[in-house]
């Protein structure tokens, strides 16, 4: 399992209802029963400890082990240091148990329990840590890990006998640098890690206080021609999603309706009534200016604006939204993508386009048939349906937020802006099609709460910033 994705799952559970609470406890159980097998009751045991959610695995262990063995918890930083209120909580619980540091004699115990870092560690440990570290490593004390060997992928990091991993081996893990590798149950929800969640939002990039205008994603937006409410959708659904700017080309005949929705959008005019292959020498000074691209809503399927699509993507060198009209416009072509990197967004019908042939009905099938596009295309695939599937081809989740209610026209343009907001501020493809296709479903069911069965898409554009406002 991927370092990142263990925090997400943590979130993802704790919105399931098991709580970090629960899952510290199971932690903490599973590390003191590995205790008891390795060296039995009535021996001593040193746990220490660091500040993280880590620490608390151990102080909950600490806490199991205490009646049975002579135990004590030496952590490397003060109550009030410690991460997390459910860390302090459980400190307070073996307080008696508690040694300075400073105190800390390995030859003294039968046993180490590393309870200082989990996932995520980075280079440059505070002292403390490292000084720790080494005393383990040097004492010639069978050590157990928790979750991940402190320290470890990097240098230094304690060197255990056993690694009691959490849920599921890390990426990376092996015998020569975590030892025996015991894998416990903590009680993550199946749900947690099939379906996207909050958790999801551990890879948005919040802005820096020092940004300026641009710095967090700009979005060129290629749309419209015989429609005119698709283009404004998608700027505004990308402006909503935290982008700093949403230049949109459209053709010259609608310019003046699309700029009409709204003054935060930069609309440029392209000549005519529709997306033409002379436009595209023209679109390069905005090209060059954008982070991302989103093309598609809103186009028509004139064949002049086909092949200037098909002409586009094969040449773009930006991460892409592709939906709507440009997804058919691609349709079997699929090659056109390779090299290319980004999302596309089918429903059922344009899915059937990219593929040749209809989606299988078995959901296993449909996976290994939207698996085996994304490969071929190196493009992530949100197919949007009742519960939306994401992959990358060696990676799929699901999204079940969304309601009946958006099956009304423009919802769709305000994901593609949401995606291309993220992928303009740097979220990966994968990443950014789970975040945006949780957002989009989120934002419609707090807009369902208000406008029920009359729910338009500007209702979810105006849902989005109280879906950041509470998982960002």
């Amino acid at each position: 399992m991927p370092l990142e994705e263990v925090k997400v799952l943590d979130v993802n559970s704790s919105y399931l209802g098991v709580h970090t609470l629960t899952l510290m406890e199971n932690a903490g159980r599973a590390v003191a029963e590995e205790v008891l097998k390795a060296v039995g009751p009535k021996k001593r045991i040193a746990i220490v400890c660091g500040k993280g959610n880590n620490a608390g695995d151990g102080f909950v262990a600490a806490r199991m082990l205490r009646d049975r063995c002579a135990v004590r918890v030496f952590p490397l930083v003060p109550v009030d240091e410690l991460r997390s209120e459910i860390a302090q909580t459980n400190f307070r619980k073996v307080q008696d148990l508690v040694q300075p540091a400073a105190e800390f004699r390995p030859a003294e115990f039968d046993l180490i329990v590393d309870a200082i870092l989990g996932v995520g560690a980075r280079p440059g440990l505070p002292q403390s840590f490292v000084d720790a570290i080494r005393t383990i490593n040097r004492s010639r004390r069978p050590v157990i890990s928790i979750d991940v060997p402190s320290g470890w992928p990097y240098e230094p990091a304690v060197k255990p006998k056993t690694t009691v991993a959490l849920h599921a081996p890390k990426e990376g893990m092996d015998r020569a640098r975590c030892g025996r590798i015991v894998v416990a149950d903590i009680g993550i929800p199946p749900e947690a890690e099939r379906f996207v969640g909050p958790g999801e939002f551990l890879y948005y990039p919040p802005p820096a206080a020092q940004s300026h205008k641009g710095d967090n994603g700009r979005l060129l937006v290629i749309a419209g021609g015989p429609f005119t409410g698709a283009p404004a959708l998608v700027g505004l659904g990308a402006l909503r999603m935290g982008a700093d700017l949403s230049v949109l080309a459209v053709p010259e005949a609608i310019r003046p309706i699309v700029a009409g929705f709204s003054p935060n959008l930069i609309v440029h005019p392209l000549p005519g009534d529709h997306f033409r292959a002379d436009h595209l020498p023209l679109l390069r000074p905005l090209l060059e200016a954008a982070d991302a691209v989103a093309i598609g809503p809103g186009l028509g399927l004139a064949a002049e604006t086909q092949e200037a699509v098909r002409t586009f993507v094969k040449h773009a060198t930006k991460p892409l939204v592709i939906d709507a009209d440009a997804l058919k416009a691609i349709g079997t072509r699929t090659a056109l993508l390779k090299g290319r990197r980004g999302v596309l967004t089918p429903h059922h019908g344009e899915a059937k386009a990219l593929l040749g042939r209809p989606l299988p009905v078995r959901e296993a099938n449909q996976i290994a048939a939207l698996s085996t596009l994304a490969k071929r295309t190196g493009f992530t695939v949100l197919l949007k349906g009742a519960v939306d599937v994401i992959t990358d081809g060696a990676h799929v989740k699901w999204n079940r937020t969304g309601n009946a209610g958006m099956t009304v026209g423009g919802t769709g343009d305000v994901l593609t802006g949401v995606v291309g907001a993220l992928l303009a501020k740097g979220v990966g493809p994968y990443n950014a099609a789970r975040i945006g296709a949780f957002a989009n479903g989120y934002a419609g069911d707090l807009a369902f709460e208000e406008r029920s069965w009359g729910l338009v898409a500007t209702d979810v554009l105006e849902t989005l910033p109280a879906v950041l406002r509470r998982f960002t």
